[in-house]
């Protein structure tokens, strides 16, 4: 038995020495010290030995499977070392190829037109308000003064969901939902920049989405002059201290008087040119003061609040400040537009 324990040492050994892998390995292990090993087997036939041999074989079977237990973790150390060396050297990078260069991002040009003006009326003292683009009817319109069947409804001709649900024509709805949280209580001094949708044809001019911003201001004794001076720090900011601004009359159902901002055109300095269709003068947005009949729905007491409301497209601001000459160059994800756009690398 002594004999067999031995030439059992020697069989596992050189096995683990002759293994190449660590399936390889294991599979000695299990051989030789596993339940059904041949260790075990000879250890089956201790109880034909004496008492004073038992003990010495018992000893000596220990032995042999401590001896084999650290060659087999000997080897697996090496194994496992092997692998690692043999999986560096097949990742090895080669650090003297020229590095790949990383394309920076940068601010879509409707972004950098949105943040720019609400650093600017923030700076006024203004809020940001926003609100769903999924909106009520009565927000929408009633709430503005635009009753169902009024004709006006046509000048924003709508995406209905249900009968009560549309996409929002304009971030008016903003400025209701905001006059009505306040209880009828002012100060209110909010820009409500966001998307809106109404059904048009895509063309060079026309979306059937894109970017409003409204401001609006309600308090006791404002007057136009008020919203005259707001827009002219507006227009000076965003396009320079030479441009002049003309409000010329006009009508919405939610302003009372209502007027047409334009301002005078940087390409001809107010000559006249193609750009502003030889007036000199260039449209840009829409204002007025807020319609009683708004003020009142809100809870506000007409005869004690005031206020006035100014509403423009980003995109059209974004096509004069950059000299853009189509609205889809804005929604077509086309790099040689967008990087125009990149901050220059310092």
């Amino acid at each position: 038995m002594q004999d067999r324990l031995k030439e059992l040492e020697g069989e596992a050994i050189s096995k683990v020495e002759s293994a190449s892998s660590l399936k390889e390995l294991n599979e000695v292990r299990v051989s030789f010290l596993g339940k059904k090993g041949p260790i075990t087997e000879v250890l089956k036939g201790m109880g034909k030995l004496s008492a004073e041999e038992r003990p010495k074989m018992g000893a000596l079977a220990n032995e042999v499977r401590d001896v084999i237990s650290m060659r087999i973790e000997s080897k697996q150390q090496e194994l496992e070392e092997a692998a690692v060396n043999e999986k560096l050297a097949s990742e090895t990078i080669d650090i003297t190829l020229p590095g790949r260069p990383v394309r920076t991002g940068s601010h879509h040009p409707l972004t950098k037109i949105v943040e720019e003006l609400e650093d600017l009326f923030i700076g006024m003292g203004y809020t940001v308000a926003e609100g769903p683009e999924v909106e009520k009817d009565y927000y929408n319109f009633e709430a503005l003064n635009l009753p169902k069947g009024h004709p006006a409804r046509d000048m924003q001709d709508s995406f209905y969901i249900t009968e009560e649900f549309l996409l929002r024509t304009h971030t008016s709805p903003v400025q209701a939902r905001t006059m009505e949280k306040n209880n009828g209580q002012g100060p209110v001094k909010i820009i409500c920049p966001g998307k809106v949708y109404r059904r048009d044809n895509d063309d060079a001019t026309h979306s059937h989405q894109f970017m409003q911003i409204e401001g609006l201001v309600v308090d006791e004794n404002i007057r136009m002059s008020d919203l005259k001076g707001t827009l002219e720090v507006f227009a000076k900011k965003m396009f320079g201290d030479d441009r002049e601004i003309r409000l010329r009359p006009s009508f919405f159902p939610f302003t009372e008087p209502s007027v047409e901002m334009d301002i005078s055109c940087k390409i001809c300095g107010g000559a006249g040119c193609s750009v502003c269709k030889k007036t000199g003068w260039i449209e840009i947005l829409g204002a007025g003061m807020v319609h009683p009949n708004v003020l009142e729905m809100a809870g506000y007491d007409s005869k004690k609040y005031t206020g006035f409301a100014f509403g423009m497209g980003a995109e059209r601001i974004a096509m004069l400040k950059y000299g853009i000459d189509d609205i889809r160059h804005f929604y077509t994800d086309d790099i040689r537009f967008l990087t125009q756009f990149s901050v220059p690398e310092e």
